[in-house]
């Protein structure tokens, strides 16, 4: 198996977590980021309606969407009940994986990392420039970015990791009936990035 559903203490939104290189590769190309992202967002979604969304042709997305269902991270959906349409869904509402120790699964984390990185470094420059113009004052007084440095173990920090899921945990994984009706999307990008040795 290529993915696996980690235990609550280790994975509090209940994420599918990729531990085989192959899948990590697998999902390592931005058309099916972004169709991972796109469905994992608005629900379930036809190669179709994804397409307009995603920069590829109807015919490229489904075959992205049959590469990614073969490694469990997306499935076929029972919405709808037009039987020619074929709709998809996301696995779980996230991902997550490791850097590990072999050298195979290292460099399939690393091509992950850097699709990743790359897919979304324009993300904060766009909304500055068409959601933030928009806020209400107090999102916009919550919203905005931090830069903290600090000196730690990498016992502490995974602590300081673990400690941030938890608080997060319980937003992430409430349903919707749940939410308050004033409640919104909101995007939390967390870059942990330790330092190398000090020379």
């Amino acid at each position: 198996m290529s993915l696996r559903t980690s235990e609550p203490a280790g994975n509090p939104y209940g994420d599918l977590e990729l531990t085989d290189p192959k899948a990590m590769r697998a999902l390592s190309h931005p058309v099916r980021l972004a169709i991972l992202a796109r469905l994992q967002r608005h629900g379930a979604a036809t190669a179709t309606e994804l397409s307009a969304h995603v920069g590829a042709s109807p015919s490229v997305t489904s075959w992205h969407l049959r590469h990614l269902a073969g490694f469990g991270l997306v499935r076929d959906s029972d919405l709808g009940g037009d039987a020619r349409k074929r709709y998809w869904e996301a696995s779980a509402r996230g991902f997550r994986f490791r850097f590990p120790d072999d050298e195979q699964g290292r460099a399939a984390s690393q091509v992950l990392s850097r699709t990743m990185f790359a897919q979304y470094e324009n993300v904060p420059r766009r909304w500055m420039a068409e959601a933030e113009p928009r806020l209400a004052p107090e999102w916009r007084r919550e919203a905005g970015l931090s830069h903290t440095g600090v000196r730690l173990t990498a016992t502490e920090l995974a602590a300081v990791n673990t400690a941030i899921e938890r608080v997060l945990a319980p937003y992430v994984t409430r349903d919707a009936a749940d939410q308050p009706p004033d409640a919104r999307h909101v995007r939390i990008m967390r870059y942990v990035m330790p330092e190398a040795d000090e020379q």
